[in-house]
Protein backbone atom coordinates (compact mmCIF):
# COMPACT_ATOMS: atom_id res chain seq x y z
CA UNK A 1 0.00 0.00 0.00
CA UNK A 2 3.02 2.33 0.00
CA UNK A 3 2.02 3.23 -3.57
CA UNK A 4 -0.70 5.45 -2.07
CA UNK A 5 2.05 7.75 -0.78
CA UNK A 6 2.80 10.93 -2.68
CA UNK A 7 5.66 10.65 -5.15
CA UNK A 8 8.16 13.34 -4.27
CA UNK A 9 10.53 14.99 -6.67
CA UNK A 10 13.59 16.32 -4.90
CA UNK A 11 11.95 15.91 -1.51
CA UNK A 12 8.81 17.83 -2.45
CA UNK A 13 5.35 16.35 -2.82
CA UNK A 14 3.97 18.66 -5.48
CA UNK A 15 0.94 20.86 -5.91
CA UNK A 16 -2.36 20.99 -4.10
CA UNK A 17 -4.72 18.78 -6.10
CA UNK A 18 -8.19 19.60 -7.39
CA UNK A 19 -9.62 16.94 -5.10
CA UNK A 20 -8.16 18.70 -2.08
CA UNK A 21 -9.90 21.89 -3.20
CA UNK A 22 -13.13 19.94 -3.61
CA UNK A 23 -12.63 18.51 -0.12
CA UNK A 24 -12.37 22.04 1.30
CA UNK A 25 -15.94 22.86 0.22
CA UNK A 26 -17.24 20.96 3.25
CA UNK A 27 -15.32 23.31 5.49
CA UNK A 28 -16.63 26.38 3.70
CA UNK A 29 -20.02 25.28 4.96
CA UNK A 30 -18.64 24.60 8.44
CA UNK A 31 -17.13 28.09 8.69
CA UNK A 32 -20.46 29.63 7.61
CA UNK A 33 -22.27 27.60 10.27
CA UNK A 34 -19.86 28.78 12.96
CA UNK A 35 -20.06 32.47 12.10
CA UNK A 36 -23.87 32.40 11.95
CA UNK A 37 -24.01 30.48 15.21
CA UNK A 38 -21.84 33.04 16.98
CA UNK A 39 -23.97 35.88 15.63
CA UNK A 40 -27.11 34.27 17.04
CA UNK A 41 -25.51 33.55 20.44
CA UNK A 42 -23.26 36.56 21.00
CA UNK A 43 -22.64 35.99 24.71
CA UNK A 44 -19.67 34.77 26.73
CA UNK A 45 -21.18 31.31 26.73
CA UNK A 46 -21.90 31.44 23.01
CA UNK A 47 -18.35 32.56 22.32
CA UNK A 48 -16.92 29.77 24.46
CA UNK A 49 -19.04 27.13 22.75
CA UNK A 50 -18.15 28.49 19.30
CA UNK A 51 -14.47 28.34 20.20
CA UNK A 52 -14.78 24.65 21.12
CA UNK A 53 -16.59 23.84 17.89
CA UNK A 54 -14.15 25.86 15.78
CA UNK A 55 -11.24 23.97 17.29
CA UNK A 56 -12.91 20.68 16.38
CA UNK A 57 -13.47 21.86 12.79
CA UNK A 58 -9.87 23.08 12.59
CA UNK A 59 -8.41 19.83 13.91
CA UNK A 60 -10.55 17.72 11.57
CA UNK A 61 -9.31 19.74 8.61
CA UNK A 62 -5.71 20.05 9.80
CA UNK A 63 -5.14 16.34 10.50
CA UNK A 64 -6.55 15.60 7.04
CA UNK A 65 -4.23 18.24 5.62
CA UNK A 66 -1.21 16.48 7.14
CA UNK A 67 -2.54 13.18 5.78
CA UNK A 68 -2.78 14.47 2.19
CA UNK A 69 0.72 15.85 2.59
CA UNK A 70 1.95 12.25 2.77
CA UNK A 71 -0.73 10.47 0.74
CA UNK A 72 -1.70 11.00 -2.87
CA UNK A 73 -5.27 12.40 -3.02
CA UNK A 74 -5.53 11.25 -6.62
CA UNK A 75 -5.06 7.59 -5.70
CA UNK A 76 -8.47 5.81 -5.75
CA UNK A 77 -8.10 4.36 -2.23
CA UNK A 78 -7.16 7.75 -0.77
CA UNK A 79 -9.99 9.45 -2.63
CA UNK A 80 -12.51 6.97 -1.23
CA UNK A 81 -11.18 7.65 2.27
CA UNK A 82 -11.42 11.41 1.71
CA UNK A 83 -14.98 11.07 0.38
CA UNK A 84 -15.85 9.28 3.62
CA UNK A 85 -14.28 12.14 5.58
CA UNK A 86 -16.29 14.61 3.50
CA UNK A 87 -19.58 12.81 4.24
CA UNK A 88 -18.83 12.75 7.97
CA UNK A 89 -17.59 16.34 7.80
CA UNK A 90 -20.76 17.53 6.09
CA UNK A 91 -22.89 15.83 8.74
CA UNK A 92 -20.67 17.28 11.45
CA UNK A 93 -21.07 20.77 9.99
CA UNK A 94 -24.84 20.31 9.71
CA UNK A 95 -25.06 19.48 13.43
CA UNK A 96 -22.94 22.43 14.59
CA UNK A 97 -25.93 24.66 15.54
CA UNK A 98 -27.27 21.94 17.85
CA UNK A 99 -23.95 20.59 19.11
CA UNK A 100 -24.61 21.84 22.64
CA UNK A 101 -28.22 20.74 22.44
CA UNK A 102 -30.00 17.65 21.15
CA UNK A 103 -27.50 16.99 18.34
CA UNK A 104 -24.46 16.75 20.56
CA UNK A 105 -23.99 13.02 20.17
CA UNK A 106 -24.33 13.27 16.39
CA UNK A 107 -21.68 15.97 16.26
CA UNK A 108 -19.33 13.99 18.51
CA UNK A 109 -19.77 10.73 16.59
CA UNK A 110 -19.18 12.42 13.23
CA UNK A 111 -16.08 14.16 14.53
CA UNK A 112 -14.74 10.92 16.03
CA UNK A 113 -15.48 9.12 12.78
CA UNK A 114 -13.37 11.65 10.88
CA UNK A 115 -10.42 11.54 13.24
CA UNK A 116 -10.31 7.82 14.00
CA UNK A 117 -11.55 6.51 10.64
CA UNK A 118 -9.01 8.48 8.63
CA UNK A 119 -6.16 7.48 10.95
CA UNK A 120 -7.10 3.79 10.84
CA UNK A 121 -6.76 3.98 7.05
CA UNK A 122 -3.34 5.62 7.11
CA UNK A 123 -2.07 3.38 9.94
CA UNK A 124 -3.03 0.31 7.91
CA UNK A 125 -1.62 1.73 4.67
CA UNK A 126 1.74 2.43 6.33
CA UNK A 127 1.98 -0.74 8.39
CA UNK A 128 5.19 -1.67 6.54
CA UNK A 129 6.35 1.92 6.00
CA UNK A 130 8.76 3.96 8.12
CA UNK A 131 5.84 6.21 9.09
CA UNK A 132 3.82 3.26 10.40
CA UNK A 133 4.74 3.66 14.07
CA UNK A 134 4.00 7.38 13.88
CA UNK A 135 0.43 6.82 12.67
CA UNK A 136 -0.14 4.09 15.24
CA UNK A 137 0.78 6.61 17.94
CA UNK A 138 -1.51 9.21 16.38
CA UNK A 139 -4.35 6.67 16.30
CA UNK A 140 -3.89 5.95 20.02
CA UNK A 141 -4.11 9.62 21.01
CA UNK A 142 -7.02 10.43 18.70
CA UNK A 143 -8.95 7.39 19.94
CA UNK A 144 -8.55 8.59 23.52
CA UNK A 145 -9.69 12.09 22.57
CA UNK A 146 -12.63 10.74 20.54
CA UNK A 147 -13.83 8.76 23.55
CA UNK A 148 -14.03 12.03 25.51
CA UNK A 149 -15.90 13.69 22.63
CA UNK A 150 -18.48 10.88 22.54
CA UNK A 151 -18.93 10.78 26.33
CA UNK A 152 -19.45 14.55 26.22
CA UNK A 153 -22.06 14.15 23.50
CA UNK A 154 -23.98 11.73 25.72
CA UNK A 155 -24.05 14.17 28.66
CA UNK A 156 -27.16 16.35 28.76
CA UNK A 157 -25.77 19.24 30.83
CA UNK A 158 -24.18 21.78 28.42
CA UNK A 159 -21.48 22.83 30.90
CA UNK A 160 -20.43 19.26 31.67
CA UNK A 161 -20.43 18.58 27.95
CA UNK A 162 -18.24 21.62 27.38
CA UNK A 163 -15.77 20.53 30.07
CA UNK A 164 -15.47 17.03 28.58
CA UNK A 165 -14.96 18.48 25.13
CA UNK A 166 -12.34 20.90 26.43
CA UNK A 167 -10.55 17.90 27.93
CA UNK A 168 -10.74 16.17 24.53
CA UNK A 169 -9.25 19.25 22.86
CA UNK A 170 -6.55 19.30 25.52
CA UNK A 171 -5.57 15.74 24.59
CA UNK A 172 -5.45 16.65 20.90
CA UNK A 173 -3.44 19.81 21.59
CA UNK A 174 -0.97 18.05 23.86
CA UNK A 175 -0.34 15.12 21.53
CA UNK A 176 1.90 16.82 18.92
CA UNK A 177 4.01 18.51 21.61
CA UNK A 178 4.52 15.13 23.31
CA UNK A 179 5.48 13.51 20.03
CA UNK A 180 2.38 11.29 20.35
CA UNK A 181 4.20 9.39 23.10
CA UNK A 182 2.76 5.89 23.62
CA UNK A 183 4.32 3.31 25.97
CA UNK A 184 5.71 0.47 23.89
CA UNK A 185 5.55 2.49 20.66
CA UNK A 186 7.87 5.30 21.71
CA UNK A 187 7.48 8.87 20.55
CA UNK A 188 7.90 10.83 17.35
CA UNK A 189 10.24 13.73 16.81
CA UNK A 190 9.54 16.55 14.38
CA UNK A 191 12.35 15.26 12.17
CA UNK A 192 10.33 12.05 11.73
CA UNK A 193 7.52 14.09 10.16
CA UNK A 194 9.07 14.27 6.71
CA UNK A 195 6.51 16.62 5.23
CA UNK A 196 6.44 18.72 2.11
CA UNK A 197 6.58 22.13 3.72
CA UNK A 198 5.47 24.01 0.62
CA UNK A 199 2.35 21.87 0.27
CA UNK A 200 1.39 22.31 3.94
CA UNK A 201 1.90 26.06 3.70
CA UNK A 202 -0.29 26.29 0.61
CA UNK A 203 -3.05 24.25 2.26
CA UNK A 204 -3.11 26.56 5.29
CA UNK A 205 -3.12 29.59 3.01
CA UNK A 206 -6.20 28.17 1.33
CA UNK A 207 -8.00 27.79 4.65
CA UNK A 208 -7.24 31.43 5.45
CA UNK A 209 -8.78 32.20 2.06
CA UNK A 210 -11.87 30.16 3.01
CA UNK A 211 -12.29 32.28 6.14
CA UNK A 212 -11.78 35.51 4.20
CA UNK A 213 -14.30 34.28 1.65
CA UNK A 214 -16.88 33.95 4.41
CA UNK A 215 -16.13 37.52 5.45
CA UNK A 216 -16.65 38.83 1.91
CA UNK A 217 -19.81 36.73 1.48
CA UNK A 218 -21.27 38.13 4.70
CA UNK A 219 -20.45 41.67 3.61
CA UNK A 220 -22.29 41.36 0.30
CA UNK A 221 -25.18 39.24 1.55
CA UNK A 222 -25.97 41.56 4.45
CA UNK A 223 -26.05 44.69 2.30
CA UNK A 224 -28.22 43.00 -0.33
CA UNK A 225 -31.13 42.83 2.09
CA UNK A 226 -30.90 46.44 3.27
CA UNK A 227 -31.74 49.90 2.01
CA UNK A 228 -28.79 51.36 0.14
CA UNK A 229 -27.98 54.62 1.92
CA UNK A 230 -24.85 56.45 3.05
CA UNK A 231 -24.58 54.73 6.45
CA UNK A 232 -25.04 51.21 5.12
CA UNK A 233 -22.66 51.78 2.21
CA UNK A 234 -20.04 53.25 4.56
CA UNK A 235 -20.32 50.21 6.84
CA UNK A 236 -20.09 47.94 3.80
CA UNK A 237 -16.97 49.76 2.60
CA UNK A 238 -15.36 49.59 6.04
CA UNK A 239 -15.98 45.85 6.28
CA UNK A 240 -14.64 45.18 2.80
CA UNK A 241 -11.53 47.32 3.27
CA UNK A 242 -10.92 45.51 6.56
CA UNK A 243 -11.01 42.15 4.76
CA UNK A 244 -8.63 43.46 2.11
CA UNK A 245 -6.25 44.68 4.83
CA UNK A 246 -6.23 41.26 6.50
CA UNK A 247 -5.56 39.63 3.13
CA UNK A 248 -2.74 42.11 2.51
CA UNK A 249 -1.10 41.51 5.87
CA UNK A 250 -1.07 37.76 5.37
CA UNK A 251 -0.63 37.24 1.63
CA UNK A 252 1.27 40.24 0.27
CA UNK A 253 4.68 39.08 1.41
CA UNK A 254 4.71 36.92 4.53
CA UNK A 255 2.85 33.91 3.17
CA UNK A 256 5.18 33.41 0.19
CA UNK A 257 8.40 33.92 2.14
CA UNK A 258 7.19 31.67 4.98
CA UNK A 259 6.30 29.00 2.42
CA UNK A 260 9.83 29.17 1.04
CA UNK A 261 11.26 29.02 4.56
CA UNK A 262 9.42 25.84 5.55
CA UNK A 263 10.09 24.24 2.16
CA UNK A 264 13.85 24.80 2.64
CA UNK A 265 13.90 23.92 6.35
CA UNK A 266 15.96 21.00 7.65
CA UNK A 267 13.10 20.30 10.08
CA UNK A 268 9.84 21.18 8.27
CA UNK A 269 7.85 19.12 10.75
CA UNK A 270 8.72 21.56 13.54
CA UNK A 271 7.55 24.59 11.57
CA UNK A 272 4.53 22.66 10.31
CA UNK A 273 3.52 21.93 13.89
CA UNK A 274 4.11 25.36 15.41
CA UNK A 275 3.73 27.95 12.65
CA UNK A 276 0.95 26.28 10.67
CA UNK A 277 -0.94 23.79 12.85
CA UNK A 278 -1.12 26.03 15.91
CA UNK A 279 -0.38 29.63 14.93
CA UNK A 280 -2.85 29.70 12.06
CA UNK A 281 -5.76 28.91 14.33
CA UNK A 282 -6.01 32.38 15.99
CA UNK A 283 -5.79 34.01 12.56
CA UNK A 284 -8.67 31.93 11.23
CA UNK A 285 -10.65 32.54 14.42
CA UNK A 286 -10.01 36.28 14.13
CA UNK A 287 -11.34 36.40 10.56
CA UNK A 288 -14.51 34.50 11.52
CA UNK A 289 -15.12 36.71 14.56
CA UNK A 290 -14.51 39.80 12.43
CA UNK A 291 -17.09 38.56 9.90
CA UNK A 292 -19.69 38.51 12.67
CA UNK A 293 -18.82 42.12 13.51
CA UNK A 294 -19.11 43.11 9.85
CA UNK A 295 -22.61 41.68 9.62
CA UNK A 296 -23.70 43.48 12.78
CA UNK A 297 -22.26 46.84 11.73
CA UNK A 298 -23.66 46.73 8.19
CA UNK A 299 -27.11 45.82 9.53
CA UNK A 300 -27.06 48.49 12.26
CA UNK A 301 -24.44 51.17 11.51
CA UNK A 302 -25.82 53.71 13.98
CA UNK A 303 -26.99 53.49 17.55
CA UNK A 304 -25.65 51.78 20.66
CA UNK A 305 -22.48 49.69 20.74
CA UNK A 306 -23.10 46.63 22.89
CA UNK A 307 -20.48 44.69 24.77
CA UNK A 308 -20.84 41.84 22.29
CA UNK A 309 -20.18 44.15 19.39
CA UNK A 310 -17.05 45.51 21.07
CA UNK A 311 -15.87 41.94 21.63
CA UNK A 312 -16.20 40.92 17.98
CA UNK A 313 -15.30 44.25 16.35
CA UNK A 314 -12.01 44.50 18.25
CA UNK A 315 -11.52 40.85 19.20
CA UNK A 316 -11.48 39.70 15.59
CA UNK A 317 -8.59 41.95 14.46
CA UNK A 318 -6.81 41.33 17.77
CA UNK A 319 -6.88 37.58 17.30
CA UNK A 320 -5.70 37.86 13.72
CA UNK A 321 -2.83 40.24 14.42
CA UNK A 322 -1.72 38.28 17.50
CA UNK A 323 -1.81 35.04 15.51
CA UNK A 324 0.12 36.61 12.66
CA UNK A 325 2.71 37.97 15.07
CA UNK A 326 3.19 34.51 16.58
CA UNK A 327 3.33 33.01 13.09
CA UNK A 328 6.13 35.39 12.06
CA UNK A 329 7.89 34.70 15.34
CA UNK A 330 7.78 30.94 14.71
CA UNK A 331 8.99 31.21 11.10
CA UNK A 332 11.40 34.15 11.19
CA UNK A 333 12.25 34.40 14.89
CA UNK A 334 11.19 38.04 15.15
CA UNK A 335 8.32 39.85 16.86
CA UNK A 336 7.65 43.05 14.95
CA UNK A 337 7.01 46.32 16.74
CA UNK A 338 4.27 47.17 14.24
CA UNK A 339 2.15 44.21 15.35
CA UNK A 340 2.67 44.89 19.03
CA UNK A 341 1.68 48.53 18.45
CA UNK A 342 -1.44 47.46 16.54
CA UNK A 343 -2.47 45.16 19.39
CA UNK A 344 -1.94 47.96 21.94
CA UNK A 345 -4.06 50.38 19.89
CA UNK A 346 -6.90 47.88 19.53
CA UNK A 347 -6.87 47.15 23.26
CA UNK A 348 -6.81 50.90 24.01
CA UNK A 349 -10.04 51.25 22.02
CA UNK A 350 -11.95 48.93 24.36
CA UNK A 351 -12.68 51.46 27.16
CA UNK A 352 -13.97 54.12 24.75
CA UNK A 353 -15.70 51.85 22.24
CA UNK A 354 -19.05 52.29 23.98
CA UNK A 355 -18.95 56.02 23.22
CA UNK A 356 -18.84 55.39 19.47
CA UNK A 357 -21.46 54.26 17.00
CA UNK A 358 -21.02 50.83 15.41
CA UNK A 359 -19.94 52.50 12.17
CA UNK A 360 -17.31 54.67 13.85
CA UNK A 361 -15.99 51.67 15.78
CA UNK A 362 -15.71 49.70 12.55
CA UNK A 363 -14.02 52.56 10.72
CA UNK A 364 -11.50 53.05 13.53
CA UNK A 365 -10.68 49.34 13.70
CA UNK A 366 -10.34 49.16 9.91
CA UNK A 367 -8.05 52.22 9.93
CA UNK A 368 -5.72 50.60 12.46
CA UNK A 369 -5.53 47.34 10.49
CA UNK A 370 -5.05 49.21 7.20
CA UNK A 371 -2.16 51.22 8.66
CA UNK A 372 -0.49 47.93 9.64
CA UNK A 373 -0.94 46.62 6.09
CA UNK A 374 0.57 49.80 4.63
CA UNK A 375 3.40 49.66 7.14
CA UNK A 376 4.19 46.12 6.02
CA UNK A 377 4.32 47.25 2.39
CA UNK A 378 6.71 50.07 3.28
CA UNK A 379 8.89 47.81 5.45
CA UNK A 380 9.09 45.16 2.73
CA UNK A 381 10.05 47.68 0.07
CA UNK A 382 12.72 49.16 2.32
CA UNK A 383 14.14 45.71 3.09
CA UNK A 384 14.15 44.81 -0.60
CA UNK A 385 16.03 48.01 -1.50
CA UNK A 386 18.60 47.34 1.23
CA UNK A 387 19.14 43.79 -0.04
CA UNK A 388 19.50 44.97 -3.62
CA UNK A 389 22.02 47.60 -2.53
CA UNK A 390 23.97 45.03 -0.51
CA UNK A 391 23.97 42.63 -3.46
CA UNK A 392 25.25 45.39 -5.73
CA UNK A 393 28.09 46.17 -3.33
CA UNK A 394 29.05 42.49 -3.16
CA UNK A 395 28.94 42.21 -6.94
CA UNK A 396 31.05 45.35 -7.44
CA UNK A 397 33.07 45.91 -4.25
CA UNK A 398 35.25 48.60 -5.86
CA UNK A 399 32.30 50.58 -7.24
CA UNK A 400 32.54 53.35 -4.57
CA UNK A 401 36.27 53.72 -5.25
CA UNK A 402 35.72 54.08 -8.99
CA UNK A 403 32.98 56.60 -8.34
Amino acid sequence: MTRVMRVRDGGQGGRVTFFELFFDLVFVFAVTQLSHGLLQHLTWRGGFETLILLMAVWWAWMYTCWTTNWFDPDHPAVRIMLVGVMVAGLLMAATLPGAFGSRGIWFAVMYATIQVGRTIFVAWATRRHSLGNNFQRVLTWLSAASLLWIIGGLVDDPWKRALLWVAAIGVEQLAPWCGFLVPGLGRSSTTDWDIDGGHLAERCQLFVMIALGESVLVTGATLSGLEVDAAHVAAFASAFVGSVALWWIYFDHTAEVASERIAESDDPGRLGRSAYTFMHFPMVAGIIVGAVADEMVIAHPSGHVSGGMVAVALGGPLLFVAGHALFKRAVFGTLTVARVTTIVLLVALVPVAGLLTPLLLSLTSTLIISVLALWDVRAYQRTRREREAAALVLAEPDAPARA
